[in-house]
């Protein structure tokens, strides 16, 4: 039987390889985007850089820093030492025999290197079951999260990235006991994050209402 037209729902028929282009071409940019915000940026020791290569980055980070109470400055650079800000980021493997590769030494991982049993701690405690290690969203919420338990498990200022870092990297318990005192490779590193800590507020100073204009002109109106 010869199929009716009908003027009212023709227009509304779409070919079936236009509608599989059309998936395809949105996976594509879906995946470039997932692909491009997750890379490395280029100038890690320049907040300001980092930003402007990844302007969602700020938005995450100021969020997470509403959140928590700490300053992005004191997240960013606790980021910078734990991972350089690769997303995939493991500690390297212990050798055996000095030639094989053995075991990696924890189960760190990624942007905020968090082991296994903290992780879990936080997407249980912090509401975000969904969260990923190799997400910087997620990865930056998770460091606030550590420092505002530092703050208050610990007496430690969340303006205070030297006893903040020691803490987490320590853990609470062990900072608590001192465990750092006879690390002294640790305490000089500790040292390493706090200055760029001070320089990474030095210069997100300088550029943050700039920061502040672009996310407001890219948010979508609601």
């Amino acid at each position: 039987m010869r199929k009716s037209f009908n003027p009212f729902t023709q227009h509304l028929e779409t070919p079936p390889g236009r509608v599989a282009l059309f998936v395809i071409t949105l996976l594509s940019f879906l995946l470039i985007g997932c692909a491009t915000s997750s890379l490395r940026p280029g100038q890690i020791n320049n907040i300001c850089e980092i930003f402007r290569e990844h302007p969602e980055w700020y938005q995450s980070a100021r969020e997470s820093s509403t959140r928590w109470g700490v300053p992005i400055p004191v997240m960013m650079a606790i980021i910078h030492q734990e991972s350089k800000f690769e997303a995939g980021a493991k500690p390297p493997r212990t050798t055996c025999l000095w030639i094989l590769p053995g075991p990696r030494p924890s189960t760190a991982y990624g942007y905020a290197q968090a082991k296994d049993e903290t992780w879990d701690e936080y997407q249980e405690n912090a509401g975000n079951s969904w969260g990923d290690r190799d997400d910087f969203e997620d990865a930056i919420d998770f460091v606030g999260w550590y420092c505002s338990l530092s703050h208050k498990r610990c007496r430690i200022s969340r303006n205070n990235t030297y006893n903040l870092y020691l803490a987490y990297h320590e853990g609470h318990g062990g900072f608590n006991r001192k465990t750092f005192r006879k690390k002294t490779w640790l305490l000089q590193v500790a040292h390493k994050v706090d200055t760029l800590s001070i320089t990474y507020r030095r210069q997100l100073a300088s550029c943050e209402p700039e920061l502040k204009k672009k996310g407001a002109c890219c948010l979508w109106p609601f």
